[in-house]
């Protein structure tokens, strides 16, 4: 059965908009290295890419049996954006195709309010979108498909008509939740040479370049 119409794409923020996830993934590892714990940028990537910091918070606490102090948090949450006033990155080739999409566009992101209001304004990503929608906003973030249902539903688009673009498992499983189109993007530092897979499959791409050939449609309206 033919796809419906695109009539908005949802971005994820970290991984998709933002090359961060390097970034949160070092800051990360500092900070429970500190209580004796040991991680890698792998199993940061495998275990908590697309969860809330306070859901990644959580499995720590739980599969560590660690206590984590009352301000390992808003640590955690200060320290990242110090990095990214001198480190953040747009992904490669993003602000090329952004102004040639012609569908309506949203960010529908785990970070926190603050995080990805002070992303998009270093970044002067924040003209391109109409609206962006947090965690926050919803009881269950991703895998739930709640943010994605609300942003639709925000945006006055049927779920059909929602293309996410995601690049961690728990947005691609949301997004199949919610009934919505999903493209798997890769081009983050952090997925260089790596892959997963998700069930039911999605189309995957690892250059922003490939976006026109890929969904053609979102281009339309071009001369």
């Amino acid at each position: 059965m033919p796809a419906a119409p695109i009539d908005l794409i949802i971005f994820d923020c970290d991984g998709v908009l933002i090359d961060s996830e390097v970034l949160s993934a070092r800051i990360l590892i500092e900070e429970v290295a500190g209580h004796g714990i040991t991680l890698t940028p792998d199993y940061v990537r495998d275990n908590f890419l697309g969860r809330s910091f306070p859901t990644v918070a959580q499995i720590i606490r739980d599969r560590f049996a660690l206590v984590l102090p009352p301000e390992f948090e808003a640590r955690y949450r200060a320290r990242l954006l110090e990095l990214f006033e001198t480190n953040l990155n747009v992904t490669p080739g993003l602000f090329e195709i952004m102004p040639q999409v012609t569908v309506r566009k949203c960010v529908a992101t785990s970070s926190s309010p603050p995080r990805v209001a002070r992303s998009l304004a270093i970044t002067g990503l924040g003209r391109f979108f109409d609206r962006v929608f947090t965690a926050s906003l919803v009881k269950y973030g991703k895998p739930a498909p709640d943010l994605f249902l609300h942003t639709a539903a925000e945006m006055g688009v049927p779920p059909a008509r929602c293309l996410v673009i995601e690049d961690s498992r728990p947005g691609v499983a949301a997004a199949q939740a919610a009934g919505m189109q999903v493209l798997l993007y890769t081009g983050g530092s952090h997925m260089r040479g790596k892959a997963f897979d998700t069930t039911p499959p999605v189309r995957a791409f690892e250059a922003w370049e490939a976006l026109p050939a890929l969904c053609p449609e979102l281009f339309k309206d071009l001369p």
